[in-house]
């Protein structure tokens, strides 16, 4: 009976240490689910300033974080934040932006249209073109804000947000520095499958998406790809620890109702004649590429690495142990991140 009892208590600690968990993450006052998240705004720290502005008639929901006793009549430097695919501002966005704003940035963080908490249908839309946009009414909204030295924005884009940012620093020269992180060429993934994986289905799934554009132009059902949800049995059992570490992030361990794994399928149409890579000649300011050594999707920062020729200067930093899920979220490796990232915008912005 003792034996028994001791297990009880073990499973009522665990139960209470699993339900404060998840208390922590549903009661944040702005939503935050990343780890040392800000939980109130205090005079003389660095606070979080939910927004809302319009980028082609549609609601944009960002968070803007200013530094330590951030002073309107001053001027700062700025970074824009991108998100991954499937991410949203309150996850690694947020933390990113958070910590660079404890660095003495102004910071944005906003969810991409037809995303997040953002406006636009139908919802879970994940085109290029749109993604890029996002990056660059975040700059537009950023540069006006009170105290923003328009002059010196950076931008930094995780994960898919990562590819984005590429494709928007080629022509948009607001930007002064680059940055990405665990870059995601969502083109080239899509079209090509992941590693490589789908090269013999190309066409099957292309056929896939123009019906699927087709019911949509008809007024049907919009038929999504990707995943609605998962069990931890198929957790377990995803081999690459892409998947397999971003299922545990997303639906687990940083989960948010805002975030999702799925995007329509007539996205594909555009994703799969897309490439995060073309023209990356076109990239002339600094450029900073980070990965985790053993980051499974590194493959695509080494890709478009040795495509930007024409870069001011550019480096590749590598997070050594890191896997790809892993810079998100755990410290040694995100504390790694910022310190780069600090030199690097201190330098070039």
């Amino acid at each position: 009976m003792k034996k028994y009892f001791k297990y009880f208590i073990f499973l009522l600690f665990m139960s209470t240490i699993l339900s404060a968990t998840a208390q922590t993450k549903i009661t944040n006052p702005f939503g935050l689910v990343y780890g040392g998240a800000i939980t109130e705004n205090v005079p003389g720290k660095v606070n979080i300033h939910p927004v809302s502005y319009k980028l082609n008639g549609i609601a944009v929901a960002a968070n803007v974080y200013t530094p330590a006793n951030y002073d309107a009549s001053k001027k700062y430097p700025a970074v824009v934040v991108a998100h991954p695919n499937g991410g949203i501002k309150e996850q690694t966005a947020g933390l990113y932006a958070q910590r660079l704003a404890e660095a003495g940035y102004i910071t944005i963080a906003a969810d991409a249209l037809y995303q997040g908490a953002s406006g636009g249908e139908p919802r879970h839309t994940d085109k290029p073109t749109y993604r890029t946009e996002d990056i660059r009414g975040m700059a537009d909204y950023i540069s006006s804000y009170a105290g923003v030295d328009a002059n010196r924005l950076g931008v930094l884009g995780i994960c898919g947000g990562g590819g984005y940012t590429l494709k928007a620093a080629q022509g948009d020269k607001r930007f002064k520095a680059v940055a990405t992180l665990s870059m995601f060429n969502s083109g080239e993934v899509r079209r090509n499958g992941f590693q490589n994986s789908q090269l013999n289905t190309i066409q099957e799934r292309l056929k896939k998406a123009s019906d699927a554009r087709a019911q949509e132009a008809a007024g049907g059902k919009i038929i999504y790809a990707g995943v609605a949800s998962i069990t931890d049995e198929e957790i377990a059992k995803t081999s690459t620890d892409l998947y397999r570490e971003g299922y545990t992030y997303y639906y687990r361990t940083h989960a948010h109702p805002n975030s999702t794994f799925l995007y329509t399928m007539s996205s594909l149409l555009d994703l799969m004649t897309w490439d995060a890579t073309t023209n990356m000649d076109m990239i002339d300011q600094p450029l900073l590429m980070m990965a985790g050594s053993k980051a499974d999707t590194k493959y695509m920062t080494d890709e478009a690495f040795g495509k930007a020729t024409n870069a001011k200067s550019k480096e590749l930093f590598v997070i050594d142990g890191a896997t790809h899920i892993q810079t998100y979220w755990r410290p040694e490796y995100v504390d790694q991140a910022i310190n780069k990232l600090t030199s690097f915008f201190g330098k070039n912005l």
